[in-house]
This record gives C-alpha cells, structure tokens and sequence, in this order.
C-alpha cells in the first residue's frame, strides 16, 4: 500500500549539520525525514520559495526535457529502505504507456515538485523507518544509562578515597 505524502520542508539537522528532507502524510500524522546532499536541498528548496535562476538548473533541465518529449511524471514512490539507503522510482508516462525509473528519493521529489507529480511512500517503508528510529532511540537511551553508570562507580570511588579532613574548614 501506498501513502500519499507532501514536502513539508527541507531543513539542516543541528546533529549532523546535514540538510533532511521532511515528507508528511496527506491528511494524517506520519512524517518521513530523509537525510539528504546540499545541492538536492537547493534544488527542493528553491523550488519551494519559488526562487527563479537565470538558466536551467539541474531539475529543470530533466523537466524541460521531459515536456519538451510530452512526457508526464504522474507520481514519483519511495519504495525501499535498505541499509540506511531510501530508493524511489520516477514514474513516467509516454502516451499511456508507464516506465518506471530508479532515482534517489531527493531527485524524485525535486522532480515532482516542478512537474506537479504526486509523492507516494510504500507503507513498510515508514514501517522500516520508525524501526530505525526506535533502534536509534533505544541505543542513545542504553548509551547514556552505561555512560551514567560508569560516572556513578568513578564518583563512588572517588568518594570512597577522599580524605574526610579535605572537608573540614576552620573558623
């Protein structure tokens, strides 16, 4: 099953200091981030402020190409999460006739963006993608318990070697 999404935005990660890509459910709850390269996030982003450059950029080259052909993009898919890595496909309609095209999900949904294309996302993929995040959750949670425990025995020792006259002060 398919998901209709939209580009909420494109944001940087303070974490990673990398930009992600933030899709969101049509009419529901779910988000979807995607890490994704600075010049896609141009891409996207320019797009989203309806930023003009003087020539063709990248994403509108394929567009320009893609009309001039009369070729439609009617939805662009992100359909797979496989090793960190999401994969899409660039649906495109040649006289009725639909082909599929392999694409990183950045360059789908830039893409979908100046073609007016519909952004779908496959249903385990978010499935896959919440796993991630609460693998990711339980790790920081289980590093920081180990870190804490490890800071609790070194303030335990370090107690137990203090000289309690370190404490007295005169009057």
């Amino acid at each position: 099953m398919k998901v209709k999404m939209r580009i909420q935005a494109v944001a940087m990660d303070p974490v990673t200091n990398s930009p992600v890509m933030i899709l969101q459910e049509e009419g529901g709850e779910r988000g979807l981030p995607i890490w994704i390269g600075i010049l896609e996030a141009t891409a996207i982003a320019s797009k989203l402020e309806n930023i003009e450059f003087p020539r063709p950029m990248t994403h509108d080259l394929m567009k320009n190409i893609l009309d001039r052909l009369q070729v439609r993009v009617p939805r662009v898919e992100i359909c797979d999460l496989r090793d960190n890595t999401y994969y899409a496909l660039i649906t495109l309609d040649l006289g009725g006739k639909e082909i599929q095209i392999d694409a990183r999900p950045s360059d789908a949904v830039a893409l979908a963006l100046r073609t007016g294309a519909e952004i779908y996302v496959y249903e385990e993929v978010l499935a896959k993608s919440q796993a991630l995040a609460e693998e990711a959750q339980k790790k920081a949670e289980e590093a920081t318990a180990a870190t804490s425990e490890t800071n609790r025995e070194k303030l335990k020792d370090l107690l137990e070697r203090l000289d309690p006259q370190a404490f007295k002060y005169k009057m």
